[in-house]
């Protein structure tokens, strides 16, 4: 038996093959700080809302967002790779510098509003902690700018992926909850349809809050940024795979959370914030308070993505200079977009009495209106054989991936016309 056992364990000692987990290793990140930002305040507000309205109803919904998320990142990954070029580069080469131009001012309004709701939800968790928000915006703000503007890729990266596994608080918050775990797993796998408009636009805001324009930029440019090549096409996807499992396993356990302990005592929330304060008496000050250290940290993590990635977008659609390995002298647009992000939101969210909700509605309006022109425009380039050879989508590839944004773009008309006619879309 024990020399079965040990025959068993020299097997998998030669299988296991050191330089490719290397490899591994060094190329991963892009995916993975991508699909973690996807869980911002923005995207915690949705879920904790899900979670507090409708209880397990809207897990179902986990799984396909989850197939959707890989097979888009996995095309924003493998287009970097192949072409060695960003997303807003190449819609630039092959649409016109008028089209992008339009994208790109759209781009800036749109994760401006979600820089403001990444300030915002500093501004929650320093309010749960008793920090004042003029003491904690102002200092994570300074921050931030420094991480950016002075810190290497490599640098900026592993910051990225350390902020990343702070999103274990979620897991341990949905835990400590103590939810039945039979009939969670049982509501996963068990589609729910009610047929309300308010819903059907909290299925919209999850779509949206995972699958965001701005992450198919952000990715694509730090892979070119970083520099793959198409032999490290494999390792690029296992990064992006795993990236988006770990996102859909947060967004699985804030819904938990929520679900187990605010809606099952008939309280609803419409903010993270609010959501942190509520889990107090019910789940323990533990969960709590690691439900707002992790707004705190997504906050943090975003609000140095966001403006990053918008400035990433925009200079390459404009063909300017990009990147923080540069210096500032060699890409001053570049550092100049990420700057005045930076600090005009933060100084917007300190001004008193601002209606933050409604400007974080407005942005996911806007946000769902930019997201399927994006993946049309994705859609259309990686099936260009000119662009992407060999690599180009195949034919189930495109089938799912059209259907996918069929209905987004269904959802999104659903979305923009619930927002300014909500008397519109009542079932029930």
């Amino acid at each position: 038996m024990a020399d079965s056992v040990m025959k068993w364990i020299r097997g998998i000692r030669e299988k296991f093959d050191k330089t490719q987990f290397f490899m591994l290793l060094s190329i991963i990140g892009p995916g993975i700080i991508t699909a973690a930002v996807d869980n911002d305040p923005g995207g915690i507000t949705t879920y904790s809302v899900a979670g507090s309205h409708y209880g397990f109803l809207l897990l179902w919904t986990i799984i396909p967002i989850l197939i959707a998320l890989v097979l888009i990142q996995e095309m924003a990954a493998r287009m970097g790779i192949v072409t060695g070029k960003g997303l807003a580069d190449l819609i630039r080469e092959n649409y016109g510098l008028r089209v992008t131009f339009y994208l790109m001012l759209l781009l800036i309004i749109v994760n401006f509003g979600n820089v403001l709701s990444e300030f915002a939800g500093i501004a929650a968790a320093g309010d749960i902690f008793g920090i004042s928000k003029y003491i904690l915006i102002p200092i994570c703000a300074i921050g931030i700018w420094f991480l950016v503007v002075y810190g290497s890729y490599k640098v900026v990266e592993r910051v990225f992926l350390a902020a990343s596994l702070f999103y274990i608080a979620y897991i341990v918050s949905g835990i400590l909850a103590k939810p039945v775990w039979n009939t969670v797993l049982l509501q996963i796998v068990t589609p729910h349809l009610v047929m309300r408009s308010d819903y059907f636009v909290i299925i919209m805001g999850l779509i949206g809050t995972t699958i965001a324009p701005w992450m198919m930029f952000y990715l694509q440019s730090s892979i070119v940024e970083k520099g793959l090549k198409p032999a490290d096409l494999k390792y690029s996807r296992a990064d992006v795979i795993s990236g988006s499992i770990v996102t859909a396993i947060v967004a699985f356990f804030i819904i938990v959370a929520c679900a187990v302990t605010l809606y099952a005592n008939g309280i609803t929330v419409d903010t993270a914030g609010e959501a942190a304060k509520a889990l107090l008496p019910l789940a323990g000050t533990y969960a709590a308070l690691l439900f707002a250290f992790g707004l705190f940290n997504a906050g943090v993590f975003s609000a140095a993505i966001l403006p990053l990635s918008t400035a990433y977008s925009v200079c390459e659609g404009m063909g300017w200079e990009s990147g923080v390995n540069k210096k500032f002298r060699e890409a001053p647009q570049f550092y100049f977009l990420i700057t005045g992000l930076i600090v005009f939101g933060a100084a917007i969210i300190l001004i008193p009495r601002i209606p933050l909700l409604d400007i974080m509605i407005i942005s996911q309006v806007l946000n769902g209106i930019l997201l399927p022109v994006i993946l049309v425009y994705m859609l259309r380039l990686s099936n260009n054989r000119k662009i992407m050879g060999e690599y180009k989508n195949s034919r189930t590839f495109n089938i799912t991936t059209w259907g996918i944004t069929v209905i987004i773009i269904v959802l999104t008309v659903f979305l923009t016309l619930s927002y300014f006619s909500p008397n519109m879309f009542i079932f029930a």
